[in-house]
Parts: structure tokens; sequence; C-alpha cells
């Protein structure tokens, strides 16, 4: 399994809606809103480091109020 942090800005108004989606995620293990550069950071556990790829096209960035992303995977 591969696990990764998911670093989310959103737009200041949309950001419990982002979480509230990414919690329904079944990748998405937990989310949070956090307080600094970054509005929402969400943990991912999946088969392959390709899964992120396609989590993030299809589904995380499709998220309406998400502005960018920065994903930072875990190598241990």
């Amino acid at each position: 399994m591969t696990k990764a942090y998911i670093l989310i800005t959103t737009d200041p108004v949309a950001m419990n809606l982002v979480v509230q989606a990414l919690r329904a995620m079944p990748p998405v293990q937990e989310a949070h809103e956090v307080m600094g550069p970054y509005d929402i950071v969400a943990e991912v556990e999946v088969a392959n480091v390709e899964e992120i790829g396609d989590l993030l096209r299809e589904r995380v960035r499709s998220i309406q109020g998400v502005r960018s992303t920065l994903t930072c995977v875990a190598i241990s």
C-alpha cells in the first residue's frame, strides 16, 4: 500500500464542503482543516503511486472549491 498526504487550497467559503466530500471518498483515511498556507490536509492510502494521480485528476481536483493541491508521498 502507498500512503500520501494531499495538501489542498480551497475557496474560503467552500472549505467545509470540500472536507466533507473528501471524507466520503474511500481512499481518504482522514481529512482535516488546518491553519497555514494550505486549508486542508487529507491522508490517503492506495495500492500504488499511479492510483494517486488518478485520484487527484478524477476526483479530488473535480471537487467544487478546490483551487490547488500538493501531494507528498510517504516513503516509510
